[in-house]
């Protein structure tokens, strides 16, 4: 779909965009200019702009452009504004111009870049302030302008919404000591098929992931979404002690550390990690020894390959295999369009295995007969030592599945390739010496190409982005999001998209980068 073109900005908006205070033209008199009356559209949003950095020439520009599209914009600060916009400043610098003005923030007031007033005015309303626009505030941040006069600003100003999908989650994670304990009693709750208690901790490992400081006190989560009741507790004893008790104690416990073990193996899931942990099993050996126990191919495999496959993935042998993809699948459909999805593709240099979405502009036989031709060839070349080929059951116009966490209906396989390791970067694998290739775990996904968007964005992840990307569709839109497609219920119709960006759009969403949904 081609972008549509963009139209250039007014003259007075180009004008008003540029950085740096306008030039001064000569004054004719020195008498003051009154204020043209203008009628104000907005009566909830009161603003005042900051002269701070920005001179007086460009703010008085900027006031009378705002004014006369229809904004409410005042001369000085007073209880009534709203919203506060500057220019090349930081929320801590007006802060403490606030505290020099000996003026107390409320913290129900909007701290603004001046690019929101400009978007505002191009739109000719009120635009969604996002990330980009708000101005941000250092935590802990405090002045005093005086001996006689402190006071600490209300934090955080930015308001921390509940859903992922409207937080930017890199890999920087500022708050690992918490995440990690959070993660293993989510992981815990998840053997136990708690979901309400997994939910709960996976939630606060997602928003504490998000966050640009580190919470060193237990008073910095005071109104941050899901930090609140237990997991509250979980970080107080962190904070105060180094350690959760809680995390203590799960980490000794016997079916979690067998549960653990036991999930590592390729094939084996939560119904035969309890068999196996009810028959008092507790090590590999056990179970490997055992004759009276009867194996699927897919755990043989995970026996046979268990010590590559537990191991990571580098990001090296992951681009290695995509070579080999590629190689496979342009030899019989030369237009497929090969992704890399997951962790990779998020940013991530390790991960557990590599998955692949593969579709093409034209659906052809070709198309339908492409995973079982990569197949057999790599089984000819001896690569292939293991595979599950699950056929397509999509249907066009399905509705979408309510079910945030169902697997989608495409054609995939499930494989486990030998990667030679002269096709690796020996500097970046992990190689072991004396071995000459390793397995590596492969998912392929073929998707027809009105679905690729859609696909791309659930096969992207992670789990917890796409658990709520997808509620928010549900509880906020009124739509129904998954792998196929996006189903407006209150309209009744698909919507189609051909780009992520679309689909975000569609949901009112502002987009996340791949790299920003590591929640």
């Amino acid at each position: 779909m081609a972008e549509p073109q963009q139209q250039p900005l007014p003259m007075d908006l180009q004008q008003a965009a540029c950085s740096g205070p306008l030039k001064k033209r000569p004054r004719q008199t020195d008498a003051p200019v009154a204020s043209t009356p203008h009628n104000i559209k907005f009566q909830d949003l009161v603003l005042f702009i900051l002269e701070k950095k920005m001179g007086t020439t460009r703010r008085t520009f900027l006031m009378e452009l705002a004014r006369r599209k229809g904004f409410r914009v005042e001369n000085e600060l007073s209880d009534s504004v709203t919203h506060i916009v500057a220019e090349n400043n930081s929320g801590s610098d007006v802060l403490e111009w606030l505290q020099v003005q000996k003026i107390k923030a409320s913290s129900q007031l909007e701290l603004l870049d001046v690019s929101w007033l400009i978007e505002c005015m191009g739109a000719g309303k009120p635009v969604e302030m996002t990330g980009k626009h708000q101005l941000v505030v250092e935590r802990g941040f405090s002045a005093s302008p005086d001996p006689g006069h402190q006071m600490t600003l209300p934090l955080p100003v930015k308001k921390i919404s509940p859903y992922s999908c409207q937080r930017r989650t890199t890999l920087n994670n500022q708050n690992q000591i918490f995440t990690d304990a959070f993660e293993v009693l989510a992981e815990d709750c998840e053997f136990r098929e708690n979901e309400m208690s997994y939910l709960v901790f996976a939630r606060a490992a997602s928003v504490l992931k998000s966050l640009p400081f580190t919470i060193i006190s237990v008073k910095e989560t005071e109104g941050i979404p899901w930090l609140q009741g237990k997991a509250r507790c979980v970080i107080e004893e962190i904070i105060e002690d180094g350690e959760s008790s809680e995390v203590n104690a799960v980490l000794n416990n016997e079916r979690y550390k067998s549960f653990k073990l036991f999930t590592s193996i390729f094939g084996v899931g939560l119904k035969t990690s309890e068999k196996w942990f009810r028959m008092g099993f507790r090590t590999l050996s056990q179970i490997q020894s055992n004759k009276s126990l009867k194996f699927t191919h897919m755990q043989k495999a995970g026996f046979l390959y268990y010590e590559d496959l537990v191991s990571r993935v580098a990001r090296a042998e992951a681009e290695a295999v995509s070579l080999l993809v590629q190689e496979a699948v342009w030899a019989f459909l030369p237009d497929a369009i090969i992704t890399m999805t997951g962790g990779f593709r998020r940013g991530k240099n390790v991960g557990h295995d590599v998955d692949f979405l593969i579709t093409s502009p034209e659906s052809t036989e070709d198309e339908e007969q492409l995973l079982p031709k990569v197949i057999n060839l790599w089984e000819k070349e001896g690569l292939l030592l293991y595979c599950d080929l699950v056929e397509s059951t999509f249907e066009k116009f399905r509705i979408p599945s309510r079910n945030v966490d169902t697997l989608d209906h495409f054609q995939k396989c499930f494989l486990i390739l030998k990667l030679p390791y002269e096709r690796v970067d020996s500097a970046k694998s992990s190689q072991q010496e004396g071995k000459t290739w390793k397995a590596i775990r492969v998912d392929l996904v073929m998707c027809p190409y009105q679905c690729y968007a859609f696909a791309l964005l659930g096969w992207t992840g992670s789990r917890q982005f796409e658990r709520d990307i997808r509620r928010y569709a549900s509880h906020e839109r009124k739509m129904i999001l998954d792998n196929h497609a996006l189903y407006d219920k209150t309209e009744r119709m698909f919507l189609p998209a051909e780009s992520e960006e679309e689909i975000f759009a569609h949901l009112g969403l502002d987009y996340i980068e791949p790299w920003e949904r590591n929640a």
